[in-house]
């Protein structure tokens, strides 16, 4: 990551960030329940599709849905059923940041992140 305080390094951080590195802008907090029941300490992990959330900050705040879209070029996820009507009148779903959410629970159908899961719980003892 960088080292500099300046908002305008950040700034360049973060627009020239390489994909990798843009994996972590795209993590959310995890629910103290879901932590518990998984066995991890960590604070925070990275959303993706089929992760169940809810919605901490902005318009739709206690709203919870699956997530069905992740853009890690933006860093924000769309949620089903948190949508915006246009002048048309067609619903289009909405960007939501992935700070502005809490995973409170996840889809445990991928083998590496099952893996990466049980790693952690290891790590904790």
């Amino acid at each position: 990551m960088i080292q500099s305080s300046k908002p305008r390094k950040q700034r360049l951080f973060r627009y020239t960030a390489s994909n990798h590195a843009r994996q972590r802008f795209a993590n959310a907090h995890i629910s103290k329940e879901l932590a518990a029941k998984l066995g991890v300490k960590r604070r925070s992990i990275g959303v993706r599709k089929g992760d169940t959330v809810k919605v901490m900050s902005g318009a739709s705040r206690g709203k919870t849905g699956k997530v069905t879209e992740v853009n890690m070029q933006r860093a924000v996820i769309f949620v089903e059923g948190i949508t915006r009507k246009n002048a048309k009148g067609k619903e289009s779903q909405i960007a939501i940041h992935a700070s502005n959410v809490y995973i409170t629970d996840m889809d445990l159908g991928d083998k590496l992140r099952s893996a990466k899961m049980q790693a952690l719980k290891a790590t904790k003892q």
